[in-house]
């Protein structure tokens, strides 16, 4: 199982309640291609084949151009993804857990590198921001009826 990287100068941790279907919630979620739809601080996503475990996609966000890779994926429960952004280690675990009519999702997610460190506490600021935006997002859509 992939992990963040404990040891990494910027960690993130957040999470959500979503009033909605795990099912609707996890098709937001991984359909990679129709992320810009509904995120805002998604300028364009493409992922280069099915969502599997060693496949990359290419999205814009924050003025970054980024080259991600599937680490791990579990159908409705965990996504698992990171690589290099300018100089920028990321690994990124999502988890979706159901708990009765709502559905927990988590977020962890570590930098490292030569800019964290040189930036730890505005790149912490950063990626603080960028994922509480993400979940306020993904819980919007999802909770918006069908």
């Amino acid at each position: 199982m992939f992990t963040i990287d404990a040891s990494a100068p910027v960690i993130v941790r957040l999470s959500t309640v979503i009033d909605a279907p795990l099912e609707r919630i996890w098709a937001l979620h991984t359909d990679v291609d129709a992320w810009a739809d509904w995120n805002a601080d998604v300028d364009e996503a493409e992922l280069d084949g099915p969502l599997l475990p060693g496949t990359s996609f290419r999205w814009k966000t924050h003025g970054l151009d980024i080259t991600s890779t599937v680490r791990e994926i579990v159908p409705g429960e965990r996504l698992v993804w990171g690589g290099p952004a300018n100089g920028i280690e990321g690994v990124h675990v999502w988890t979706f857990e159901q708990t009765g009519d709502q559905v927990v999702v988590r977020t962890e997610e570590s930098w490292s590198g030569a800019p964290v460190e040189a930036a730890v506490n505005e790149l912490g600021q950063a990626l603080n921001a960028s994922l509480t935006a993400w979940l306020a997002a993904l819980k919007s859509r999802a909770e918006q009826t069908a």
